[in-house]
Protein backbone atom coordinates (compact mmCIF):
# COMPACT_ATOMS: atom_id res chain seq x y z
CA UNK A 1 0.00 0.00 0.00
CA UNK A 2 1.85 3.66 -1.29
CA UNK A 3 1.72 6.03 1.41
CA UNK A 4 -0.82 8.20 0.43
CA UNK A 5 -3.35 5.40 0.41
CA UNK A 6 -2.10 4.25 3.72
CA UNK A 7 -2.51 8.13 5.06
CA UNK A 8 -6.26 8.12 4.00
CA UNK A 9 -7.20 4.84 5.41
CA UNK A 10 -5.48 6.03 8.73
CA UNK A 11 -7.43 9.60 8.24
CA UNK A 12 -10.83 7.23 7.22
CA UNK A 13 -10.56 5.89 11.21
CA UNK A 14 -9.28 8.57 12.91
CA UNK A 15 -12.38 10.77 11.61
CA UNK A 16 -14.52 7.57 12.22
CA UNK A 17 -12.96 7.17 15.83
CA UNK A 18 -13.78 11.22 16.74
CA UNK A 19 -17.27 10.81 15.14
CA UNK A 20 -18.14 7.92 17.41
CA UNK A 21 -16.22 9.51 20.63
CA UNK A 22 -18.89 12.54 20.30
CA UNK A 23 -21.77 10.85 19.83
CA UNK A 24 -20.80 8.94 22.85
CA UNK A 25 -20.17 11.79 24.40
CA UNK A 26 -22.84 13.72 23.75
CA UNK A 27 -25.97 10.98 24.10
CA UNK A 28 -24.30 10.09 27.56
CA UNK A 29 -25.53 13.19 29.08
CA UNK A 30 -21.89 15.37 29.51
CA UNK A 31 -21.97 19.07 29.26
CA UNK A 32 -19.53 20.08 26.75
CA UNK A 33 -20.06 23.68 27.76
CA UNK A 34 -17.37 25.75 28.70
CA UNK A 35 -15.49 22.26 29.17
CA UNK A 36 -12.53 20.78 27.60
CA UNK A 37 -14.76 19.43 25.17
CA UNK A 38 -15.09 23.23 23.76
CA UNK A 39 -11.60 22.82 22.36
CA UNK A 40 -11.84 19.07 20.76
CA UNK A 41 -13.03 20.29 17.69
CA UNK A 42 -10.32 22.42 16.68
CA UNK A 43 -7.78 20.07 17.99
CA UNK A 44 -9.45 17.74 15.69
CA UNK A 45 -9.42 19.67 12.47
CA UNK A 46 -5.53 21.27 12.77
CA UNK A 47 -4.34 17.57 13.90
CA UNK A 48 -6.10 16.01 10.78
CA UNK A 49 -4.70 18.80 8.22
CA UNK A 50 -1.43 18.48 9.48
CA UNK A 51 -1.12 14.70 9.22
CA UNK A 52 -3.70 14.53 6.17
CA UNK A 53 -1.73 17.54 4.21
CA UNK A 54 -5.85 18.21 3.28
CA UNK A 55 -7.38 21.41 5.15
CA UNK A 56 -10.76 21.38 3.70
CA UNK A 57 -12.09 18.09 4.95
CA UNK A 58 -10.12 18.25 8.32
CA UNK A 59 -11.80 21.72 9.04
CA UNK A 60 -15.23 20.22 7.79
CA UNK A 61 -15.24 16.80 10.29
CA UNK A 62 -13.99 19.72 12.92
CA UNK A 63 -17.63 21.77 12.59
CA UNK A 64 -19.32 18.58 12.20
CA UNK A 65 -17.31 17.33 15.99
CA UNK A 66 -18.44 20.57 17.03
CA UNK A 67 -22.20 20.23 16.15
CA UNK A 68 -22.41 16.65 17.18
CA UNK A 69 -20.70 17.82 20.84
CA UNK A 70 -23.42 20.55 21.12
CA UNK A 71 -26.52 18.69 20.14
CA UNK A 72 -27.54 16.99 23.45
CA UNK A 73 -28.11 13.96 21.06
CA UNK A 74 -30.68 15.48 18.65
CA UNK A 75 -29.25 14.55 15.28
CA UNK A 76 -31.19 16.96 13.72
CA UNK A 77 -29.88 19.69 15.58
CA UNK A 78 -26.54 18.85 15.56
CA UNK A 79 -27.42 19.07 11.41
CA UNK A 80 -28.60 22.35 12.38
CA UNK A 81 -25.03 23.76 14.49
CA UNK A 82 -23.17 22.70 11.24
CA UNK A 83 -25.57 24.64 8.49
CA UNK A 84 -26.45 27.27 10.63
CA UNK A 85 -24.47 28.18 13.45
CA UNK A 86 -21.16 27.02 11.85
CA UNK A 87 -21.24 27.62 7.95
CA UNK A 88 -24.11 30.13 7.33
CA UNK A 89 -23.42 32.40 10.00
CA UNK A 90 -19.74 31.94 8.34
CA UNK A 91 -20.68 33.38 5.50
CA UNK A 92 -22.93 36.56 7.14
CA UNK A 93 -20.15 37.48 9.05
CA UNK A 94 -17.35 37.67 6.96
CA UNK A 95 -19.13 38.55 3.49
CA UNK A 96 -17.48 41.69 3.69
CA UNK A 97 -13.81 39.92 3.52
CA UNK A 98 -15.00 37.41 0.92
CA UNK A 99 -15.96 41.00 -1.53
CA UNK A 100 -12.72 42.27 -0.56
CA UNK A 101 -10.62 38.98 -1.32
CA UNK A 102 -12.52 39.23 -4.74
CA UNK A 103 -12.12 42.92 -5.79
CA UNK A 104 -8.09 42.16 -4.99
CA UNK A 105 -8.21 39.02 -7.25
CA UNK A 106 -9.66 40.97 -9.98
CA UNK A 107 -7.30 43.86 -9.59
CA UNK A 108 -4.20 41.75 -9.67
CA UNK A 109 -5.92 40.06 -12.74
CA UNK A 110 -6.06 43.35 -14.29
CA UNK A 111 -2.84 44.25 -13.53
CA UNK A 112 -1.42 41.31 -14.73
CA UNK A 113 -3.65 41.58 -18.06
CA UNK A 114 -2.40 45.59 -18.29
CA UNK A 115 1.32 44.92 -18.23
CA UNK A 116 2.13 45.58 -15.17
CA UNK A 117 3.38 42.78 -13.05
CA UNK A 118 5.59 41.88 -16.02
CA UNK A 119 7.06 45.38 -16.46
CA UNK A 120 7.60 45.20 -12.73
CA UNK A 121 9.54 41.56 -12.94
CA UNK A 122 11.63 43.22 -16.04
CA UNK A 123 12.69 46.40 -13.32
CA UNK A 124 13.29 44.08 -11.07
CA UNK A 125 15.62 42.25 -12.90
CA UNK A 126 18.02 44.91 -13.25
CA UNK A 127 17.46 46.13 -10.00
CA UNK A 128 17.11 43.33 -7.46
CA UNK A 129 19.95 41.66 -8.32
CA UNK A 130 19.68 38.59 -5.83
CA UNK A 131 17.74 36.08 -3.58
CA UNK A 132 19.11 38.26 -0.51
CA UNK A 133 17.81 41.47 -2.31
CA UNK A 134 14.02 39.89 -3.26
CA UNK A 135 13.85 38.46 -0.03
CA UNK A 136 14.13 42.12 1.39
CA UNK A 137 12.54 44.35 -0.35
CA UNK A 138 9.37 41.60 0.20
CA UNK A 139 10.11 42.40 3.57
CA UNK A 140 10.32 46.16 3.46
CA UNK A 141 7.09 46.47 1.46
CA UNK A 142 5.48 44.00 4.29
CA UNK A 143 6.27 46.86 6.88
CA UNK A 144 5.49 49.80 4.96
CA UNK A 145 1.69 48.33 4.62
CA UNK A 146 1.27 48.27 8.46
CA UNK A 147 -2.31 49.65 8.24
CA UNK A 148 -4.45 45.83 8.19
CA UNK A 149 -3.32 42.46 7.94
CA UNK A 150 -5.68 41.20 5.60
CA UNK A 151 -4.40 44.03 3.16
CA UNK A 152 -0.62 43.29 3.57
CA UNK A 153 -1.07 39.70 3.06
CA UNK A 154 -2.71 39.73 -0.21
CA UNK A 155 -0.91 43.14 -1.58
CA UNK A 156 2.37 41.69 -0.97
CA UNK A 157 2.33 38.83 -2.69
CA UNK A 158 0.75 40.59 -5.68
CA UNK A 159 3.25 42.70 -5.97
CA UNK A 160 6.29 40.38 -5.05
CA UNK A 161 4.82 37.16 -6.74
CA UNK A 162 6.98 37.77 -9.83
CA UNK A 163 10.56 38.62 -8.53
CA UNK A 164 10.69 36.40 -5.82
CA UNK A 165 9.97 34.03 -8.79
CA UNK A 166 12.61 35.18 -10.96
CA UNK A 167 15.21 34.64 -7.92
CA UNK A 168 13.79 31.13 -7.49
CA UNK A 169 12.26 31.92 -4.30
CA UNK A 170 10.09 29.13 -2.88
CA UNK A 171 6.34 29.53 -2.83
CA UNK A 172 6.56 28.52 1.08
CA UNK A 173 9.45 31.14 2.01
CA UNK A 174 7.22 34.22 -0.10
CA UNK A 175 4.45 32.87 2.15
CA UNK A 176 6.54 32.89 5.47
CA UNK A 177 7.88 36.38 4.53
CA UNK A 178 4.24 37.74 4.20
CA UNK A 179 3.28 36.58 7.42
CA UNK A 180 5.92 37.75 8.86
CA UNK A 181 5.26 40.97 8.17
CA UNK A 182 1.77 41.12 8.38
CA UNK A 183 0.29 40.58 12.02
CA UNK A 184 3.70 41.34 14.33
CA UNK A 185 3.93 44.61 12.06
CA UNK A 186 0.72 45.95 12.85
CA UNK A 187 0.38 44.54 16.36
CA UNK A 188 3.13 47.13 16.62
CA UNK A 189 1.91 49.79 14.80
CA UNK A 190 -0.13 52.64 16.89
CA UNK A 191 -1.74 53.76 13.42
CA UNK A 192 -3.69 50.38 12.37
CA UNK A 193 -6.83 48.43 12.55
CA UNK A 194 -4.81 45.99 15.52
CA UNK A 195 -3.66 48.93 17.40
CA UNK A 196 -7.47 50.21 17.52
CA UNK A 197 -9.23 46.95 18.57
CA UNK A 198 -6.64 46.63 21.27
CA UNK A 199 -7.07 50.17 22.24
CA UNK A 200 -11.00 48.94 22.45
CA UNK A 201 -10.75 46.10 24.74
CA UNK A 202 -7.99 47.64 27.06
CA UNK A 203 -10.04 50.45 28.26
CA UNK A 204 -11.25 50.37 31.91
CA UNK A 205 -7.82 50.04 33.24
CA UNK A 206 -6.89 53.77 34.41
CA UNK A 207 -4.81 54.61 31.17
CA UNK A 208 -6.04 55.03 27.66
CA UNK A 209 -6.19 52.16 25.20
CA UNK A 210 -3.96 53.59 22.98
CA UNK A 211 -1.82 54.45 26.08
CA UNK A 212 -1.55 51.04 27.07
CA UNK A 213 -1.12 49.77 23.44
CA UNK A 214 1.88 52.00 23.10
CA UNK A 215 3.75 51.15 26.09
CA UNK A 216 2.98 47.67 25.87
CA UNK A 217 5.34 47.64 22.51
CA UNK A 218 8.90 47.35 23.54
CA UNK A 219 8.07 44.17 25.47
CA UNK A 220 6.28 42.77 22.46
CA UNK A 221 8.70 39.92 21.90
CA UNK A 222 7.18 37.70 19.27
CA UNK A 223 6.70 40.60 17.22
CA UNK A 224 9.87 42.43 17.47
CA UNK A 225 12.03 39.24 17.37
CA UNK A 226 10.10 37.90 14.49
CA UNK A 227 11.05 41.28 12.22
CA UNK A 228 14.34 40.67 13.57
CA UNK A 229 14.52 36.77 12.46
CA UNK A 230 13.24 37.13 9.31
CA UNK A 231 16.51 39.69 8.77
CA UNK A 232 18.93 37.24 9.85
CA UNK A 233 17.17 34.47 8.79
CA UNK A 234 17.84 35.95 5.12
CA UNK A 235 21.17 37.65 5.26
CA UNK A 236 22.25 34.39 7.08
CA UNK A 237 20.87 31.86 4.56
CA UNK A 238 20.31 30.09 7.29
CA UNK A 239 16.77 28.35 6.49
CA UNK A 240 15.72 24.96 8.13
CA UNK A 241 13.69 22.58 8.86
CA UNK A 242 10.88 21.94 5.72
CA UNK A 243 11.87 25.35 4.57
CA UNK A 244 15.85 23.90 4.00
CA UNK A 245 14.32 21.43 1.68
CA UNK A 246 11.97 23.64 -0.39
CA UNK A 247 14.75 26.58 -0.96
CA UNK A 248 17.17 23.83 -1.88
CA UNK A 249 14.52 22.34 -4.52
CA UNK A 250 13.85 26.23 -5.59
CA UNK A 251 17.37 27.04 -6.32
CA UNK A 252 18.88 23.61 -7.87
CA UNK A 253 15.64 22.13 -10.02
CA UNK A 254 13.46 25.31 -9.77
CA UNK A 255 10.66 23.74 -8.23
CA UNK A 256 9.12 26.43 -6.36
CA UNK A 257 6.24 24.14 -4.54
CA UNK A 258 8.19 20.41 -3.64
CA UNK A 259 5.12 19.09 -3.74
CA UNK A 260 2.85 17.45 -6.25
CA UNK A 261 0.08 19.53 -5.39
CA UNK A 262 0.17 23.46 -7.32
CA UNK A 263 -1.28 26.65 -7.40
CA UNK A 264 -1.08 27.53 -10.74
CA UNK A 265 -1.03 31.26 -12.03
CA UNK A 266 -3.42 32.52 -14.56
CA UNK A 267 -1.30 32.38 -17.88
CA UNK A 268 -3.35 35.15 -19.58
CA UNK A 269 -1.95 37.63 -22.41
CA UNK A 270 0.36 40.31 -20.91
CA UNK A 271 0.20 43.55 -22.66
CA UNK A 272 4.45 44.70 -23.49
CA UNK A 273 3.51 48.57 -23.74
CA UNK A 274 2.76 47.90 -19.69
CA UNK A 275 4.99 49.83 -17.36
CA UNK A 276 5.97 49.75 -13.64
CA UNK A 277 4.01 52.51 -12.84
CA UNK A 278 0.31 50.43 -14.22
CA UNK A 279 1.73 48.34 -10.96
CA UNK A 280 1.99 50.88 -8.69
CA UNK A 281 -0.37 53.45 -9.15
CA UNK A 282 -3.36 50.95 -8.75
CA UNK A 283 -1.46 49.26 -5.71
CA UNK A 284 -0.95 53.78 -3.96
CA UNK A 285 -4.47 54.18 -5.39
CA UNK A 286 -6.23 51.18 -3.21
CA UNK A 287 -4.31 51.50 -0.55
CA UNK A 288 -4.97 55.37 0.12
CA UNK A 289 -9.06 54.41 -0.94
CA UNK A 290 -8.84 51.69 1.41
CA UNK A 291 -7.30 53.52 4.30
CA UNK A 292 -10.01 56.81 3.27
CA UNK A 293 -12.80 53.54 3.38
CA UNK A 294 -11.67 52.64 6.75
CA UNK A 295 -11.90 55.96 8.27
CA UNK A 296 -14.59 56.99 6.66
CA UNK A 297 -16.70 53.96 8.22
CA UNK A 298 -14.94 54.89 11.63
CA UNK A 299 -16.10 58.45 11.81
CA UNK A 300 -13.46 60.53 10.89
CA UNK A 301 -15.47 62.80 8.45
CA UNK A 302 -18.27 63.49 10.91
CA UNK A 303 -21.04 60.25 10.58
CA UNK A 304 -20.40 56.98 10.47
CA UNK A 305 -22.03 53.41 9.31
CA UNK A 306 -23.36 53.14 13.24
CA UNK A 307 -24.64 56.94 12.99
CA UNK A 308 -22.60 58.67 15.27
CA UNK A 309 -20.36 61.42 14.94
CA UNK A 310 -18.11 61.44 17.87
CA UNK A 311 -14.58 60.07 15.79
CA UNK A 312 -15.09 63.05 13.58
CA UNK A 313 -10.82 64.42 13.34
CA UNK A 314 -9.82 61.68 15.59
CA UNK A 315 -7.32 58.79 13.39
CA UNK A 316 -6.97 56.82 16.95
CA UNK A 317 -10.76 57.13 17.64
CA UNK A 318 -11.60 56.31 14.39
CA UNK A 319 -9.55 53.12 13.97
CA UNK A 320 -11.01 51.96 17.03
CA UNK A 321 -14.66 52.82 15.53
CA UNK A 322 -14.38 51.32 11.92
CA UNK A 323 -15.26 47.84 10.92
CA UNK A 324 -12.76 46.73 8.38
CA UNK A 325 -15.10 44.07 7.01
CA UNK A 326 -16.86 47.39 5.87
CA UNK A 327 -14.04 49.76 5.09
CA UNK A 328 -11.92 47.46 3.08
CA UNK A 329 -14.77 46.87 0.67
CA UNK A 330 -15.72 49.91 0.85
CA UNK A 331 -12.32 51.33 -0.43
CA UNK A 332 -11.40 48.78 -2.58
CA UNK A 333 -14.30 49.19 -4.70
CA UNK A 334 -13.72 52.37 -5.41
CA UNK A 335 -10.61 51.77 -5.74
CA UNK A 336 -11.61 48.73 -9.22
CA UNK A 337 -13.69 51.74 -10.75
CA UNK A 338 -10.78 53.72 -10.86
CA UNK A 339 -7.91 51.12 -11.83
CA UNK A 340 -10.51 50.09 -14.63
CA UNK A 341 -10.87 53.55 -15.93
CA UNK A 342 -6.98 53.99 -15.36
CA UNK A 343 -5.98 51.44 -17.57
CA UNK A 344 -8.57 52.19 -20.42
CA UNK A 345 -7.51 55.57 -20.65
CA UNK A 346 -3.40 54.47 -20.96
CA UNK A 347 -5.57 51.53 -23.63
CA UNK A 348 -4.00 48.83 -21.90
CA UNK A 349 -7.16 46.70 -21.54
CA UNK A 350 -10.39 47.51 -23.40
CA UNK A 351 -13.37 46.92 -21.56
CA UNK A 352 -14.34 43.84 -22.56
CA UNK A 353 -10.82 42.69 -21.57
CA UNK A 354 -11.86 44.40 -18.34
CA UNK A 355 -15.34 42.21 -17.53
CA UNK A 356 -13.06 39.31 -18.61
CA UNK A 357 -10.99 40.23 -15.45
CA UNK A 358 -14.07 40.00 -13.34
CA UNK A 359 -14.36 36.24 -12.84
CA UNK A 360 -10.90 35.23 -13.12
CA UNK A 361 -10.13 37.53 -9.87
CA UNK A 362 -13.16 35.42 -8.31
CA UNK A 363 -11.79 31.99 -9.37
CA UNK A 364 -8.46 33.08 -8.11
CA UNK A 365 -9.50 33.56 -4.71
CA UNK A 366 -11.90 30.59 -4.61
CA UNK A 367 -9.94 28.70 -2.50
CA UNK A 368 -8.97 31.06 0.15
CA UNK A 369 -12.62 32.28 0.36
CA UNK A 370 -13.64 28.45 0.97
CA UNK A 371 -10.70 27.71 3.41
CA UNK A 372 -11.81 30.77 5.39
CA UNK A 373 -15.51 30.01 5.47
CA UNK A 374 -14.67 26.92 6.86
CA UNK A 375 -12.21 27.89 9.25
CA UNK A 376 -14.80 30.62 10.71
CA UNK A 377 -17.71 28.31 11.12
CA UNK A 378 -15.21 26.48 13.06
CA UNK A 379 -14.54 29.06 15.59
CA UNK A 380 -18.53 29.63 15.66
CA UNK A 381 -19.39 26.59 16.61
CA UNK A 382 -16.01 26.14 18.84
CA UNK A 383 -16.90 29.22 20.28
CA UNK A 384 -20.54 30.89 20.24
CA UNK A 385 -21.81 27.13 20.84
CA UNK A 386 -19.08 25.47 23.08
CA UNK A 387 -17.82 28.19 25.20
CA UNK A 388 -13.94 27.56 24.34
CA UNK A 389 -13.78 31.31 25.32
CA UNK A 390 -15.51 30.92 28.81
CA UNK A 391 -13.60 27.86 29.57
CA UNK A 392 -10.14 29.51 28.83
CA UNK A 393 -11.19 32.24 30.63
CA UNK A 394 -11.81 30.35 34.17
CA UNK A 395 -8.58 28.58 33.83
CA UNK A 396 -6.73 32.10 33.71
CA UNK A 397 -8.35 32.96 36.36
CA UNK A 398 -7.75 30.43 38.06
CA UNK A 399 -4.05 31.12 37.60
CA UNK A 400 -4.21 34.46 38.10
CA UNK A 401 -5.26 33.87 42.22
CA UNK A 402 -1.81 32.15 42.34
CA UNK A 403 1.08 33.86 44.46
CA UNK A 404 3.90 33.62 41.79
CA UNK A 405 3.13 37.14 39.86
CA UNK A 406 6.80 37.35 38.45
CA UNK A 407 5.76 34.40 36.06
CA UNK A 408 2.54 35.13 35.24
CA UNK A 409 3.72 36.96 31.83
CA UNK A 410 5.44 33.91 30.97
CA UNK A 411 2.43 32.40 32.04
CA UNK A 412 -0.26 34.03 29.64
CA UNK A 413 2.15 33.99 26.65
CA UNK A 414 1.54 30.49 26.60
CA UNK A 415 -2.15 30.25 27.21
CA UNK A 416 -3.05 33.35 24.20
CA UNK A 417 -0.46 31.21 22.28
CA UNK A 418 -2.95 28.10 22.68
CA UNK A 419 -5.99 29.77 22.70
CA UNK A 420 -5.04 31.53 19.33
CA UNK A 421 -3.39 28.37 17.85
CA UNK A 422 -6.92 25.89 18.87
CA UNK A 423 -9.39 28.72 17.81
CA UNK A 424 -7.62 30.23 14.98
CA UNK A 425 -8.16 33.81 15.78
CA UNK A 426 -5.57 36.70 17.33
CA UNK A 427 -8.39 39.24 17.67
CA UNK A 428 -10.65 37.15 19.58
CA UNK A 429 -8.03 35.50 21.74
CA UNK A 430 -6.60 39.31 22.65
CA UNK A 431 -10.71 39.85 23.00
CA UNK A 432 -11.06 37.06 25.88
CA UNK A 433 -7.61 37.60 27.72
CA UNK A 434 -6.91 41.49 27.92
CA UNK A 435 -10.07 41.87 30.13
CA UNK A 436 -8.52 39.41 32.29
CA UNK A 437 -4.86 40.45 32.18
CA UNK A 438 -6.09 43.92 33.28
CA UNK A 439 -7.58 42.80 36.30
CA UNK A 440 -4.26 40.92 37.22
CA UNK A 441 -2.17 43.97 37.64
CA UNK A 442 -2.86 47.50 38.85
CA UNK A 443 -1.90 50.61 36.47
CA UNK A 444 1.16 51.25 38.72
CA UNK A 445 2.68 47.70 38.30
CA UNK A 446 5.22 47.47 35.44
CA UNK A 447 3.76 44.07 35.29
CA UNK A 448 0.82 45.16 33.63
CA UNK A 449 2.35 46.50 30.30
CA UNK A 450 4.28 43.17 30.48
CA UNK A 451 1.34 41.34 30.98
CA UNK A 452 -0.51 43.28 28.52
CA UNK A 453 2.30 42.22 26.31
CA UNK A 454 2.80 38.55 26.24
CA UNK A 455 -1.24 38.57 25.97
CA UNK A 456 -1.02 40.23 22.39
CA UNK A 457 2.51 38.37 21.71
CA UNK A 458 0.91 35.13 22.13
CA UNK A 459 -2.14 36.16 20.22
CA UNK A 460 -0.05 36.62 17.21
CA UNK A 461 2.26 33.54 17.96
CA UNK A 462 -0.97 30.97 17.75
CA UNK A 463 -2.64 32.78 14.94
CA UNK A 464 1.18 32.39 13.23
CA UNK A 465 0.85 28.72 13.83
CA UNK A 466 -2.47 27.59 13.10
CA UNK A 467 -3.30 26.31 10.04
CA UNK A 468 -7.37 27.60 10.40
CA UNK A 469 -6.43 31.43 11.12
CA UNK A 470 -7.40 33.49 8.45
CA UNK A 471 -4.08 35.69 7.90
CA UNK A 472 -2.42 32.35 7.87
CA UNK A 473 -4.74 31.84 4.73
CA UNK A 474 -4.48 35.03 3.27
CA UNK A 475 -0.77 34.53 2.96
CA UNK A 476 -0.74 31.82 1.32
CA UNK A 477 -3.28 33.22 -0.97
CA UNK A 478 -1.31 35.98 -1.28
CA UNK A 479 2.08 34.33 -2.34
CA UNK A 480 -0.28 31.45 -4.31
CA UNK A 481 1.08 28.56 -2.04
CA UNK A 482 -0.10 25.55 -0.85
CA UNK A 483 -2.32 26.51 2.31
CA UNK A 484 -1.00 23.43 4.61
CA UNK A 485 2.62 23.56 3.11
CA UNK A 486 2.88 27.33 3.88
CA UNK A 487 1.70 26.38 7.50
CA UNK A 488 4.05 23.09 7.62
CA UNK A 489 7.44 25.48 7.03
CA UNK A 490 6.16 28.28 8.88
CA UNK A 491 5.68 26.07 12.50
CA UNK A 492 8.97 25.70 12.94
CA UNK A 493 9.95 29.15 12.29
CA UNK A 494 7.02 30.79 15.08
CA UNK A 495 7.92 28.01 17.51
CA UNK A 496 11.71 28.99 17.84
CA UNK A 497 10.87 32.61 17.59
CA UNK A 498 8.10 31.58 20.43
CA UNK A 499 10.61 29.83 22.84
CA UNK A 500 12.80 32.60 22.78
CA UNK A 501 9.88 35.33 23.40
CA UNK A 502 9.26 32.98 26.48
CA UNK A 503 12.46 32.52 27.78
CA UNK A 504 12.05 36.87 27.51
CA UNK A 505 9.09 37.15 29.16
CA UNK A 506 10.24 34.96 31.95
CA UNK A 507 13.43 36.93 32.51
CA UNK A 508 11.12 40.32 31.90
CA UNK A 509 9.23 38.93 34.85
CA UNK A 510 12.19 39.72 37.02
CA UNK A 511 14.06 42.75 35.06
CA UNK A 512 10.90 44.52 34.07
CA UNK A 513 13.45 46.46 31.64
CA UNK A 514 12.27 46.45 27.92
CA UNK A 515 16.28 47.03 26.50
CA UNK A 516 17.69 44.75 28.72
CA UNK A 517 15.05 42.10 27.58
CA UNK A 518 15.13 42.52 23.96
CA UNK A 519 18.77 42.94 23.52
CA UNK A 520 18.78 39.53 25.21
CA UNK A 521 16.24 38.42 22.42
CA UNK A 522 18.12 39.40 19.82
CA UNK A 523 21.47 37.83 20.98
CA UNK A 524 19.41 34.35 21.69
CA UNK A 525 17.59 34.87 18.14
CA UNK A 526 20.83 35.46 16.16
CA UNK A 527 22.62 33.03 18.17
CA UNK A 528 19.83 30.41 17.07
CA UNK A 529 20.15 30.47 13.96
CA UNK A 530 23.80 30.65 13.68
CA UNK A 531 23.43 26.90 15.73
CA UNK A 532 20.81 25.74 12.76
CA UNK A 533 22.99 27.21 9.93
CA UNK A 534 25.57 24.57 10.93
CA UNK A 535 23.30 21.85 11.61
CA UNK A 536 21.29 22.34 8.47
CA UNK A 537 24.58 22.37 6.93
CA UNK A 538 25.91 19.14 8.47
CA UNK A 539 22.82 16.96 7.50
CA UNK A 540 22.85 18.05 3.72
Amino acid sequence: MSNKKLSSVVSLLVAAAVIIMAVIVTCSGIDTYASFWALVPPIVAIGLALITKEVYSSLFLGIVVGGILGCGGNATTAVDHVVSTGIIAAIEGTAGIFLFLVILGIIVALINRAGGSAAFGRWAETHIKSRVGAQLATFVLGVLIFIDDYFNCLTVGSVMLPVTDSHKISRAKLSYLIDATAAPICMIAPVSSWAAAVSSYAEGTGLSGIELFIRAIPYNFYSLLTLVFVVAIVIMKADFGPMAKHERNAIEKGDLFSSEERVSDEDTFANPRGRVIDLILPVVVLVIISIVGLLYIGGFFGVDAWGGTECAGSLIAAFGNTDATVGLPWGSLIALIAIIAYLMVRKLVSFTEAMECMPKGFVAMVPAITILTLATALKNVSNDLLGSASYVEMLMQSEAAQSLQNFLPAVIFIVACLLAFATGTSWGTFGILIPIVSNMFDASNPLLFIGMSACLAGAVCGDHCSPISDTTIMSSAGARCVHVLHVSTQIPYAVSVAAISFICFVVAGFVPNAIITLALGVVLTIGFLFIMKKVTAKKA
